[in-house]
């Protein structure tokens, strides 16, 4: 689409353009007149009317054009055929405007321009005339054929390039399924197999009655490699879904930064008093502990609001040398009389987070009264998870 700017220079280009013809025209007629009387003035005017048109002609307007185009060659064939004075400006302008209208596709009515010069060469018998005439309809065959091909060629330049766009936009729109349905792929499948290996090695380290101290430590390293596997593999999905979720928002893995917003969240759904308390020196620990911590916390006020309704809610975090505990407890009327309502997903969910990350995990009736839900994690700050995670590789 044409700039305001470049309109307007299209404008003046063309103005210029058929001034100057128009000048050259009109000068060319003083100069081969010999007298003042009768055609003359009248030469002057087709003089004029053989060339200003071009201004139109070259215009952007579609419909002006077409009427310019006819009353240019109009007065061209007058020019010609009653006086014999075509001139030198009026053949030029004629050969602009077939041109320009090859050029814009409009090409029937340039091949219907150029027929009265061929009528007038087959039937004229004034010599000069025909000769002109042939020299005209030669010259603007030839203008007509070179805008034609010029518009062929920019049409078939425009296809060639929307074909392109169009075809680079579905190779893009399947690369981003593709990594779209890999990303799904390991989420789904990959990765929580990797979280069960993580579970298994860390409860069969405990739970093993009599197990040599070698036997712990390789289960230990299995379970720190698996951990590992799950970070690197929460990279690698950052990586295929920065370009498959185009157009959708996503937000970073929630921390304890965002406790204060979720208990906030919390409160005002439930309508009851929930607290955060918090003890310990705070320090930054590695991202995969507090996105646990968070969602545990996130599971536990779900099923405290469920259960529970109405209820005070404690949430208590200790931060400590070797791990961080975690407690939620309600200590509301409603509270959960046992674990039958809490089986499902929620806490199958906060078991395996628990033990992703190398903690433990306790759900029951708190000492007095309410429900409590227990986990200690490990503290890994981010400095040494990294290093970490780099020893665990292979």
């Amino acid at each position: 689409m044409r700039s305001r700017w470049q309109t307007a220079e299209a404008g003046t280009r063309a103005l210029t353009t058929g001034v100057t013809l128009a000048v050259l025209a009109v000068t060319e007629v003083l100069l081969r007149s010999t007298d003042l009387a009768g055609g003359f003035a009248a030469l002057l005017l087709l003089a004029l009317a053989s060339t200003l048109p071009l201004t139109l002609v070259l215009g952007p307007g579609r419909l002006a054009r077409t009427y310019a185009a006819l009353a240019l060659s109009a007065a061209c064939v007058l020019s010609l055929v009653p006086f014999g004075g075509l001139t030198v400006g009026g053949v030029v302008a004629q050969l602009v405007c077939v041109y320009v209208l090859g050029r814009a596709g409009t090409t029937r009515l340039g091949g219907v321009l150029v027929l009265p010069y061929v009528a007038i060469a087959l039937g004229s018998h004034e010599e000069l005339t025909r000769i002109v005439a042939v020299l005209v309809a030669t010259l603007a065959s030839a203008a007509a054929a070179t805008g034609i091909a010029h518009h062929v060629r920019s049409t078939a330049q425009a296809h060639s390039a929307t074909e392109q766009a169009f075809a680079d936009t579905l190779l893009e729109h399947a690369a981003r399924g593709e990594r779209a349905r890999i990303a799904r792929e390991l989420h789904d499948v990959v990765a929580h197999h990797i979280s069960m290996i993580a579970v298994q090695a860390e409860t069969a380290r405990l739970t093993t009655p009599g197990l040599p101290a070698e036997g712990a430590h390789r289960l230990l390293a299995i379970g720190d490699t698996a951990r590992s596997a799950l970070t690197e593999m929460r990279r690698l999905l950052g990586v295929l879904r920065e370009d498959a979720d185009t157009g959708v928002q996503r937000r970073p893995q929630p921390g304890l930064g965002q406790l204060l917003d979720l208990i906030d969240e919390s409160r005002d759904a439930a309508g009851s008093r929930t607290r955060l308390i918090v003890s310990g020196p705070i320090t930054p620990l590695d991202p995969g502990i507090e996105v646990t911590a968070y969602r545990i916390v996130q599971e536990a006020l779900t099923n405290a609001r469920r259960h529970a309704p109405g209820a005070a809610v404690d949430v208590e975090l200790q931060y400590g040398e070797q791990d961080l505990a975690l407690r939620v407890r309600d200590n509301g009327p409603g509270a959960i009389a046992d674990l039958s309502a809490l089986s499902g997903h929620g806490l199958l969910g906060m078991r395996e987070r628990a033990a992703t990350v190398g903690g433990t995990l306790r759900i029951g009736p708190a000492p007095g009264g309410g429900f409590l839900v227990e986990a200690r994690l490990p503290v890994k700050p981010e400095e040494t998870a990294t290093e970490a995670e780099a020893e665990a590789l292979p």
